[in-house]
């Protein structure tokens, strides 16, 4: 047999004669080679090399088709409820703008802790520099906010410290948008201002990472809507109610039919769903918040007050809110619309299961007779206030830890966004800015504003600008930080290290030490409230700075402080701050903690090596013996 050959009679490799009618690669049809570029596999770079392999692949992966198109929704899926099913875009620059994007997220959110770090929790911290560079960045929002969820959503124990700074600038971005949408609404004629509406912006501002959007919540309105119209068809299947289509204002005008929807609202509200007034934890924030009222079901008398009046709107009754003293209530007209005679209406309890009482049953709620104004039928802007206003005062009631401290300053931006002349509110936020060491030009601002309002506040405005400026001035001129070493001398009878899990032997609470001290510094009023006196050491021992498992942060002496035996995260909102990942049996300090403690690192390392071998002791005979250090260590630990 003759032997084969290839071309011009040259044997072929694989002992065949090819067919000069093979078609390449590039001679597929578009669709088919737009499905292979398209398998999960490839990657943008594998993309960029096959459009440079010839003018066919370029034009099959040009910017505006499918598989670029591919790529970024492939490699940002969160990003598609931003397009249009089948919309015609330029797939390739969005691919590089969301790229470049995210590489300048992740610098400047990389960067603050260098800037921004200080060992001593600082309440309420504002990165404004920081926010100003993201906003200034000029990019579309939600790129940088996708970016942001990105690192948020990474390995759960890595990055804590990126994870830290990310959500705190996601916070702020989100806020400032709701802020501009509370203005919009603020802008609305009266008659088409919505109060759960206001309510929604009011609970999106103070929880800004939460997903509550007015859109779930009215969802979530319309299934206890169609609850109540199947009570009402029972009773009375004619009822014009229940023709009421989502979305209509239509009113039902005759009193016996609206008696019936009230009837049956509370019956489904109050039997059925079992929403009641949260007598038990009344100052609780969570009754302020819509979402978590629909969630919980239970809620203060002006959440509750909204969720009823909406629910009655949408079955055809009006009713009026009313700003009564302690108390928030509704009013329903018994006479023809028009009339303002306190005694022509019944007022509803929706705190109270939807009780119905008299104007003089009303004065029994709060102890006390009150005039005929605080019957009258507010605005929805009066109801946000109010509602801002609890709050305000929760915020003003709590603990002086951070999350009071954050809901104060939330509560703040909001009432003065609804009511920006308020000199009392305008005040308050000066010294609380003040008082947390944040935003002190704004601050200035805020005091110039006030003192062209109130001339007669020049005293408390004249003080705060002058402590104001000095503290601008000392901003310019920070303070080396101490750096402490476990080998000095006077550090010696510190044990414990930066990292370690500890448990408090007296109060049971767990917790991770971020810092320490060889003697306790606080003030002798500190140490005599404390009872520092009546441990057996006294003042005279190391005390270590703690984020505890309950969000806050404490200053422990070491004698009641133990290494935890089975250690475990710590729930802090904090611990980003000084942690950059959590390692199972320890955290691992950040670039700038290990800075202040340039010798706890290894010294965690030894303890945690040390102390769980004891506690495994089938593990004894696998382990290397210890160092004469680690023997000291281990002594020391005991």
């Amino acid at each position: 047999m003759a032997t084969p050959v290839d071309g011009e009679g040259q044997p072929s490799l694989n002992g065949t004669i090819p067919d000069p009618q093979t078609k390449k690669l590039t001679d597929l049809p578009t669709e088919l080679l737009e499905h292979i570029l398209c398998f999960p596999v490839l990657k943008h770079v594998d993309i960029c090399n096959v459009s440079c392999c010839c003018k066919r692949l370029h034009d099959v992966c040009h910017g505006r088709g499918k598989v670029w198109g591919h790529q970024y929704k492939l490699r940002w899926p969160r990003l598609q409820r931003f397009y249009r099913q089948n919309e015609s875009c330029d797939w390739l620059r969005e691919y590089k703008t969301r790229h470049r994007v995210g590489i300048q997220i992740r610098r400047t959110v990389e960067s603050i802790s260098k800037r921004f770090f200080t060992e001593v929790p600082c309440v309420g911290q504002v990165l404004g520099d920081s926010f100003a560079e993201i906003e200034s960045l000029g990019m579309p929002e939600h790129f940088c906010e996708d970016e942001l969820l990105f690192i948020l959503n990474s390995d759960k124990r890595k990055s804590l410290t990126l994870k830290y700074y990310a959500k705190k600038i996601l916070y702020f971005l989100r806020q400032q948008n709701i802020l501009k949408s509370l203005k919009n609404f603020l802008e609305k004629p009266t008659e088409q201002q919505s109060a759960l509406e206001g309510a929604v912006l009011v609970d999106q501002y103070c929880n800004p990472l939460a997903d509550v959007t007015l859109d779930s919540i009215s969802a979530q309105l319309d299934e206890i809507t169609e609850k109540v119209k199947k009570m009402l068809r029972i009773k009375n299947p004619s009822h014009p109610s229940l023709r009421i289509a989502q979305g209509n204002c239509s009113v039902v005008e005759d009193f016996e039919l609206q008696r019936q929807v009230i009837c049956a609202l509370n019956s489904v509200l109050y039997e059925q769903l079992q929403y009641k007034g949260n007598e038990c934890d009344y100052y609780n924030p969570l009754n302020s918040y819509i979402h978590q009222v629909l969630l919980r079901r239970t809620g203060i008398p002006i959440s509750l007050s909204v969720l009823y009046m909406t629910l009655a709107q949408r079955l055809g009754v009006q009713l009026e809110p009313v700003n009564f003293p302690n108390h928030f209530l509704l009013r329903w007209c018994q006479k023809p619309r028009g009339s303002e005679d306190i005694y022509d209406f019944v007022y509803i309890d929706a705190f109270g299961k939807g009780k119905q009482l008299t104007a003089k049953e009303c004065e029994y709620l709060i102890g006390h007779q009150v005039t005929a104004d605080y019957y009258s039928a507010i605005s929805t802007t009066e109801v946000l206030l109010r509602m801002v206003g609890n709050l305000l005062n929760i915020g003003k009631r709590g603990e002086g830890n951070e999350k009071s401290y954050q809901l104060l300053r939330d509560s703040l931006d909001l009432y003065l966004t609804i009511n920006p002349d308020n000199v009392q509110y305008l005040l308050l936020q000066a010294r609380l800015y003040f008082h947390l060491g944040i935003w002190p030009e704004k601050v200035l601002d805020i005091l110039q504003h006030i003192q062209a309002l109130d001339p007669s506040q020049h005293g408390a405005v004249g003080y705060l600008v002058q402590h104001t400026l000095e503290h601008i001035q000392h901003k310019k001129h920070p303070v080396t930080p101490e750096v402490k070493r476990r080998s000095a001398p006077e550090h010696l009878e510190v044990q414990y290290s930066v990292g370690l899990i500890m448990k408090h032997k007296r109060s049971g609470y767990n917790c991770v030490i971020y810092g320490w001290d060889p003697k306790c510094t606080m003030s002798p009023e500190w140490i005599s409230t404390m009872r520092v006196h009546q441990l057996s050491n006294g003042a005279n021992q190391p005390f270590y700075n703690v984020l505890v498992q309950d969000g806050t942060c404490r200053y422990a002496a070491q004698e009641n402080l133990e290494p935890h035996s089975a250690p475990l995260e710590i729930g802090h909102p904090e611990v980003g701050r000084y942690f950059s990942e959590f390692a199972d049996t320890h955290y691992v300090a950040n670039e700038e903690l290990q800075t202040r403690y340039p010798e706890d690192m290894n010294e965690t390392l030894c303890t945690v090596r040390e102390f769980y071998h004891r506690l495994t002791p089938s593990a004894g005979n696998q382990e290397e013996a210890p160092t004469t250090d680690q023997n000291n260590q281990q002594a020391m630990s005991m």
